[in-house]
C-alpha cells in the first residue's frame, strides 16, 4: 500500500539524513530529491538535469511528482503525503480548467460582486464571451440565439483539448442532437452518456497580424489558494493561423482554430518556423502600432482576467500545500484590443514545436521548479524568481516604483512583466543559493 510505503521511508545511499535534507535555521535544505514524471517531453528533459534530482519508476517512493490528470484522479485521495512532498496539481484542478466549470464560476463570482461590491466592480469580469452549457441549458442558449440572429458562434467539448471537437455554427438544426437531449426526462439521460459542450458567442472581430489571426499562450502558476499566491511568467506566445481570416468559410479549421495542433497538419505548416511569436515579439509590435500607454493597458487588462478568473475559483478549489499549478491561459484579442479569456489549461502541452520553443519552455519549467524549491534556496520572501513575476500574494504586489497609495482606478497596478524582458539567469543567481555540493559561480 502506498500509505505504509510512505510511512516507512528509510535513509538510502547519497541522503544526509532522512528524505536528503537537513536544517538550516528554519530552512530545509535537501541534498537529494527523488521524483516521479508521468510524461515524455520537456518536463523530463527538465528533471533529469536537474543537479540532485533522480527518478524513480513505478511503485519507488518519490518527493515530487510531475503526474497528469488522469493518475491525480486515480491515486490522490489514496495517497498519504509527507510534509515536503509536491505534486503539480490541485485535487479539483477541474473547477477552473472545465470550459464549463470555469464559466459557472466566473458567472457566479460575478453575481457576487454585483451584490456586494455594484455593478462597476462586477463589470471587470465582463472578460469571457456569452456562454452556455449543452444539453443542460439549451432552452436559455436558444432563447440568446434568436435574440442575436446571424452571429457566429463555436462548440466546444467541455473535457476535450488541442482543438478537438470543435465547430462553428450559425444554424440551429446544427445542434439538433443536444435540443434532443435537452426534452428527454433525467432517468433517460441517465441511460446513455451524452458529451456535454459550450456554445459560446465566437468572437468575429479578432485582432489581425497580416490577415491572420492569433491567440496568446500566458503561463500562471499557483502555489496556494487560501491565501491565493500566484505567479505571471514573462515568456509566452502568440499562436497564428495559417490562412488568412475571413467569416465565410467557417467550416474551415486553419483559420479559425490557433491550436498548434490543428496548425501543423496544414498543407503549408513548416515545421521549422512554426506559427508561434514570442510574446516580446508581439508586445513589441502592438507598441509600433498603437503607442506605449494603449498597450500597458492591453496588458493590465490581461492581469485582471488572470487574478479575477482565480478569485472566481478560490473558494471551490481544495487548497493543500502539497500541491501547485501551472496554468495556460488562452487570450484572443479583438480589434480595439479588448482581452477575452477563452480557456484555463491545467496541462498546458510541453510538448516542442521548434528549438525556441523548447528551449523557452525549458526555462519555464526550470524556474517553475526553482519556486517549488524542493532544495530549500529560497528565502520564500522573493517578488521575482527568474521569469516569474510574484502579482498578488493575498492582495495585489505592487512593482517597487508603484505607489501602493494610488493603485490605477480600472486595474490593480500589478507586479507584472509580461513581454518584457527576461533576464532570468542574471536574477536567478543574485537570489539563488548554489545547489547543495555546488560553490557559486
Amino acid at each position: 500500500m502506498l500509505i505504509q510505503r510512505l510511512a516507512k521511508r528509510v535513509t538510502t545511499s547519497g541522503y544526509k539524513c532522512l528524505h536528503g535534507y537537513h536544517t538550516k535555521g528554519d530552512r530545509e535544505e535537501r541534498t537529494c530529491v527523488t521524483y516521479k514524471c508521468g510524461l515524455l517531453n520537456t518536463i523530463q528533459d527538465v528533471l533529469r538535469q536537474r543537479p540532485g534530482w533522480i527518478e524513480v519508476k513505478d511503485d519507488g517512493e518519490w518527493d515530487f511528482n510531475w503526474c497528469d490528470v488522469t493518475w491525480l484522479r486515480e491515486n490522490f485521495d489514496n495517497s498519504y503525503m509527507e510534509e515536503h512532498v509536491r505534486i503539480c496539481h490541485f485535487r479539483n484542478h477541474y473547477e477552473l480548467t472545465r470550459k464549463n466549470f470555469m464559466v459557472k464560476n466566473l458567472k457566479r463570482y460575478r453575481k457576487y460582486l454585483e451584490r456586494e461590491a455594484g455593478r462597476m466592480e462586477a463589470a471587470k469580469c465582463d472578460f469571457f464571451p456569452r456562454t452556455f452549457e449543452l444539453p443542460s441549458e439549451y432552452h436559455l442558449f436558444v432563447e440568446e440565439f434568436k435574440r442575436s440572429a446571424g452571429s457566429t458562434w463555436i462548440m466546444k467539448p467541455v473535457a476535450r483539448s488541442q482543438g478537438k471537437g470543435i465547430f462553428l455554427f450559425r444554424k440551429l438544426k446544427d445542434i439538433m442532437d443536444w435540443r434532443k437531449d435537452g426534452t428527454r426526462s433525467e432517468e433517460q439521460k441517465n441511460d446513455v452518456h451524452v458529451e456535454s459542450y459550450v456554445a459560446q458567442r465566437y468572437i468575429e472581430n479578432p485582432y489581425l497580424i497580416s490577415g491572420r489571426k492569433f491567440d496568446l499562450r500566458v503561463y500562471v502558476m499557483v502555489t496556494s489558494y487560501i491565501p491565493l499566491k500566484a505567479w505571471l511568467y514573462r515568456d509566452g506566445f502568440a499562436r497564428f493561423s495559417s490562412t488568412r481570416f475571413s467569416l465565410s468559410s467557417i467550416d474551415d479549421q486553419y483559420v479559425h482554430l490557433t491550436n498548434v495542433a490543428v496548425q501543423k497538419t496544414a498543407p503549408d505548416y513548416d515545421p521549422e518556423k512554426g506559427c508561434k511569436w514570442q510574446i516580446q515579439q508581439l508586445r513589441r509590435y502592438l507598441t509600433a502600432k498603437h503607442g506605449r500607454e494603449t498597450v500597458e493597458t492591453l496588458f493590465k487588462e490581461m492581469d485582471n482576467i488572470f487574478i479575477r478568473s482565480l478569485q472566481s475559483v478560490q473558494k471551490v478549489i481544495i487548497n493543500d500545500k502539497h500541491c501547485f499549478e501551472l496554468y495556460g491561459y488562452d487570450i484572443l484579442l479583438d480589434d480595439i484590443l479588448k482581452p477575452w479569456l477563452i480557456e484555463v489549461n491545467a496541462s498546458p502541452s510541453l510538448t516542442a514545436s521548434s528549438q525556441e520553443d523548447y528551449e523557452m519552455k525549458c526555462q519555464l519549467l526550470e524556474d517553475t521548479l526553482h519556486i517549488v524549491d524542493m532544495e530549500g534556496r529560497l528565502t520564500g520572501r522573493e517578488k521575482r524568481v527568474g521569469g516569474f513575476d510574484l502579482m498578488w500574494n493575498d492582495g495585489p504586489v505592487y512593482r517597487e516604483e508603484a505607489n501602493p497609495e494610488t493603485p490605477s482606478s480600472s486595474c490593480f497596478t500589478a507586479n507584472t512583466h509580461l513581454g518584457c524582458v527576461n533576464d532570468r539567469k542574471r536574477q536567478l543567481r543574485q537570489i539563488l543559493k548554489p545547489f547543495p555540493g555546488q560553490k557559486r559561480i
